[in-house]
């Protein structure tokens, strides 16, 4: 799959975890260990659904200072190759049926690297509104702080 990047549209960010691939991809597949590392701590995820196939749900909610778990993420996937890439999207939901309010569709992406696991996200937004709303509410924080979370994890189940 090769993806033209189109910077009106798309935020991304990467980094190199220094755990192998298939420990990343157990990271993000498994609910419990996913559970650990998707929001930003010291907010708490809660998977609802996690059907890892094309157009299943894809449902998230999060606790913030021990409050009650409110909705998070409402999704589909749209493409999984196993221990290399997941796609998903909020335009729709589990079994293909449009969502309310699109927003964005991810592609993360995992390569072999010398010293581990090549993560990337590639965010793909609707409108150039959409891309600079997500990039104010703190995407690259955000998702920063999650992929550090991520890398932690994944590093300490390398060891």
């Amino acid at each position: 799959m090769s993806l033209t990047k189109n910077p009106d549209l798309d935020l991304t960010i990467s980094r190199i975890i220094k755990a192998p691939r298939s420990l990343v991809w157990s990271a993000w597949t498994d609910r419990e260990s996913f559970e650990q590392w998707w929001m930003p701590a010291p907010a708490k995820c809660k998977v609802v659904e996690m059907d890892l196939r094309p157009g299943g749900a894809f449902t998230t909610q999060m606790s913030e200072k021990g409050g009650d778990f409110v909705p998070h993420l409402s999704g589909c996937f749209l493409d999984i190759v196993d221990g290399e890439r997941l796609v998903f999207t909020n335009a729709l939901l589990g079994g293909w049926r449009p969502a309310e309010q699109p927003f964005m569709t991810a592609i993360i992406t995992l390569k072999d690297h010398p010293t581990g696991t090549e993560y990337a996200a590639h965010v793909m937004h609707k409108s150039n509104a959409d891309r600079k709303m997500h990039e104010e509410m703190g995407f690259f924080d955000g998702w920063g702080t999650c992929i550090e979370q991520l890398a932690r994890l994944a590093e300490k189940r390398a060891r």
